[in-house]
């Protein structure tokens, strides 16, 4: 039987298996109103269909630390004691269902205020419900952008509160993992490449500068964050510049994320969802299956660090080999478990594992 489906431990918490559902967007939430940000039967529906369908964790979308902290005005939020019963609903059900239910927690900085994804992602002034979005440095996430605003000492230390004050809410709400989003060109990454960091006081400059803003928040939340449960963050292993021998310009590397990992392991962090690029929109990325996985295998052996795989991983065949070849130590999907919630219970199938079936579908199973 495959390691797919055997269960994985993390301080305290049995994860039932290695088929983990990734934080993906669902721009669903109330825009405006005493329910803005808040969660509703969409999110209850999406994740439970997963969690039904036996994957192991289920991470909840990038969740803002607190209104401009968002994508979208229509992202869930975490930033309120009020939106806390709405979490519990779902962390609820997904127990109930047998997985282990996470959050990932975020910022956009410059790359907040925008429109649905499926209406084209544009930015929104005020009068659409948009804000100022806000950034290390002076730099629009796209040629022809407006300039965001440029991060005050002071809003750098209300932005570390406000992580720390979700992952309170977080663990409130139920949820026994958090995840820290520090890639895909939000506002964590944002401070670590020197692409979009050109800041001269104490974050800015050198490596240790850029990493002092996700260094202190990952402190902030493990200070709060139960000892007994696992904190993961989500990395962008390399900005796909210097994968391009024919750019010159100057960006986050494997190699910075593998001296990043160290620091990160050295401060409680349990474990690395291992992406890659966000930051630069015109970046040549060589893209197809598994075509992440690469990098996720340099920092569990680099930095001794445990590590979730993440791109284009589609066949259970292919999954199990990631796992086999020690590459990760669990698989993240996103895409193809939106086209196939049951994905996990026709792997086992394929495989000859096992997985949880809710009692309601046993009639189903095994085919």
């Amino acid at each position: 039987m495959s390691t797919l489906f055997e269960p994985y431990q993390l301080r305290s918490l049995t994860i039932p298996n290695r088929v983990w559902m990734a934080p993906m967007g669902q721009y669903s939430s109330a825009s405006e109103g005493p329910t803005t940000g808040f969660p509703n039967d969409w999110h209850l529906a999406h994740q439970g269909a997963r969690a039904a369908g036996g994957v192991g964790l289920i991470l909840t979308e990038g969740t803002g630390v607190s209104p401009a902290g968002r994508t979208t005005p229509f992202d869930l939020g975490i930033w309120s004691d009020a939106q806390i019963p709405g979490f519990q609903r779902i962390t609820s059900l997904l127990t109930s269902l047998g997985a282990v239910p996470g959050i990932q927690l975020s910022h956009s900085g410059r790359k907040g205020s925008t429109d649905r994804q499926w209406l084209g992602g544009k930015l929104l002034g005020p009068e659409q419900g948009g804000w100022q979005p806000a950034d290390p440095s002076a730099i629009a996430a796209a040629e022809g952008e407006p300039i965001p605003a440029v991060l005050t000492l002071a809003d750098i230390d209300r932005i570390v509160d406000e992580f720390a004050a979700a992952a309170r809410r977080a663990a409130a709400a139920g949820y026994k993992v958090v995840e820290l989003l520090a890639g895909h060109g939000y506002l964590i990454h944002q401070f670590l490449s020197p692409f979009s960091n050109h800041r001269t006081d104490d974050y800015g400059g050198s490596f240790e500068n850029r990493a002092r803003f996700a260094l202190r928040v990952v402190d902030a939340v493990r200070a709060v964050w139960p000892d007994d449960l696992p904190l993961f963050v989500r990395v962008s292993a390399t900005d796909w510049l210097t994968e391009n021998p024919e750019d010159v310009r100057e960006g986050w590397t494997v190699d910075d994320t593998v001296r990043l990992a160290g620091l990160l392991k050295d401060r409680g962090v349990d474990l690395l969802n291992v992406s890659s690029g966000g930051l630069v929109p015109d970046a040549k990325i060589t893209a197809g299956p598994g075509y992440q996985v690469p990098f996720a295998a340099r920092l569990r052996a680099e930095a001794g660090v445990a590590v979730a795989a993440v791109g284009m991983i589609t066949e259970p065949e292919q999954a199990a080999k990631i796992l086999a070849n020690g590459e990760a130590d669990a698989i993240l999907m996103g895409r193809e478990l939106l086209r196939h919630p049951s994905w996990p219970l026709d792997a086992a199938k394929a495989l000859g594992g096992e997985v949880r079936v809710p009692p309601q579908y046993h009639r189903a199973w095994p085919r």
